[in-house]
């Protein structure tokens, strides 16, 4: 996978993120971009993340840049020691695609860099090197005030009585979830903590996965299980039955429990949140999409179908939460768990409308096949929708294709925008039913892919 720079950052192949590479993208963010006092670094846990944070506080500091290497850390976390120090900042992770990859995320003094920010980057790649004397280097370690942050806006008593279950596995996050889970009182069950790098893309659980988590639930006698991403940006939690919670779900509990007006979410998230009394407005795909949408709205919640929060104002629990503009994982589990304080998180899933979410994937398919089979989709909605006994009612373009079924039900296919993959998600009035119709979408989908190719070959 050649590097590719887009709504994610910088991603490729860590062995195609070379020393020459990796110092080109940062002296064109540096180029580009305003980056105040200087630039915090900071990576994930997979095997290529020191070796790639060292080039990147090379370059850096052959810039004359002052550097802080924050070592292992979540990128929520990192935004916002960042944030605070007037500074931009770099994290070295690959998030959820597999171990074999990597990556860079770019972030001014004021938060995730934009699309305009991205343009900017790319229209500065390969111009005039900058070198200046040597800038310093520091290091610090920025936990202390991203737990704080939770500690005082909940409450130490917020989670006394519940035991929650921290599926760890290589999350970078893992000791600081545990840690704030304590302070908040909760009683902690940590398991399958990992010494190698371990992909977790929590919109496409494996089944395999999720039986693990449920019969963790069991054996632990669990209220929750909370887990995350490789970078600690997109949240994975279950109920006390192991079953697994959506992120736009706990996207949408957490906008009612912090008091949001408004909601910025993409096209892919579940509708129910329309039944609700916020005002939302739909983005695509991709965080940098939702910021730029919640720069209008009073009192926004941003988030996305994988679950990542981000906060667009001055909140008040139990003491002050600042705005916080980066997906955080934490953000929308602590949220949901307080707000089912008294009953059970199922209880508590049940309480938002009957809309139910499923998302899939199939992996390394070329972007170029995937995009010629969205078009082919595109012309033909009908056909596509008859194996499933489905009408098409509506289709949106917005971000890949989006169709809409005469009985409500949705099948949203799109090529993944930072790994060779496609994507489905589904929408149903049914957990089975979403369920159903993805597994049949995604069988179809790969018939689809296996029949272009043919066709391809025997027109050749």
């Amino acid at each position: 996978m050649v590097p590719k720079f887009g709504t994610s950052g910088l991603r490729g192949r860590a062995d195609a993120l070379t020393t020459d590479c990796i110092t080109a993208y940062i002296q064109a963010f540096v180029a580009a971009c305003p980056i105040g006092n200087g630039v915090f670094v900071a990576r994930d846990l997979r095997e290529s993340a020191p070796r790639i944070a060292k080039d990147v506080i090379a370059a850096l500091r052959q810039m004359g840049i002052a550097v802080t290497d924050c070592g292992c850390a979540m990128t929520p976390s990192l935004a916002l020691a960042s944030s605070r120090a007037g500074s931009a900042a770099i994290m070295v992770t690959g998030s959820h695609i597999p171990a074999a990859y990597n990556g860079l995320k770019f972030y001014t003094p004021m938060g995730e860099i934009t699309k305009i920010d991205e343009a900017a980057i790319l229209a500065a790649l390969g111009g005039p090197a900058i070198t200046r004397p040597l800038g310093p280097l520091r290091y610090a370690d920025i936990s202390a005030a991203y737990r704080t942050r939770y500690t005082t806006a909940f409450g130490t008593a917020a989670l006394v009585g519940r035991r929650v279950g921290v599926w760890s596995h290589s999350a970078v996050g893992r000791d600081d979830l545990i840690a704030i889970l304590r302070a908040l009182g909760a009683e902690v069950v940590e398991f399958g903590r990992a010494d190698h790098f371990i992909a977790v893309d929590t919109e496409a659980v494996t089944d395999t996965t999720r039986a693990r988590l449920r019969a963790a639930a069991r054996m632990y006698r669990l209220d929750a299980i909370l887990s995350m991403d490789g970078d600690g940006d997109r949240p994975l939690m279950t109920d006390a039955g192991g079953t697994l919670i959506a992120g736009d779900i706990l996207g949408q509990i957490t906008a009612r429990a912090l008091g949001a007006t408004s909601v910025v979410t993409p096209i892919s998230s579940n509708t129910g949140v329309e039944a609700l009394d916020l005002h939302v407005l739909r983005t695509r795909i991709g965080s940098p999409y939702v910021i730029a949408g919640m720069q209008a709205q009073p009192r926004a919640i941003g988030y996305e179908a994988n679950g990542g929060v981000l906060l667009g104002y001055d909140a008040q629990c139990a003491g002050p939460l600042p705005a916080l503009m980066t997906r955080d994982s934490l953000l929308p589990m602590l949220a949901a768990l307080i707000a089912a304080a008294g009953g059970t998180l199922a209880a508590r899933v049940r309480a938002e409308p009957a809309r139910f979410t499923a998302s899939g994937r199939l992996p390394d398919i070329d972007p170029g096949a995937a995009q010629r089979l969205i078009a082919d989709l595109q012309a033909d909605s009908r056909a596509f929708l008859a194996p499933f006994g489905l009408e098409p009612a509506y289709i949106n373009r917005m971000d890949g294709l989006r169709i809409t079924a005469l009985c409500g039900q949705i099948l949203h296919i799109r090529p993944s925008g930072n790994a060779p993959e496609l994507r489905l998600y589904t929408e149903a009035a049914s957990p089975r039913a979403a369920a159903r119709l993805l597994k049949a979408g995604l069988q179809h989908l790969k018939a689809r892919l296996v029949q272009q190719v043919v066709i391809g070959v025997a027109d050749l």
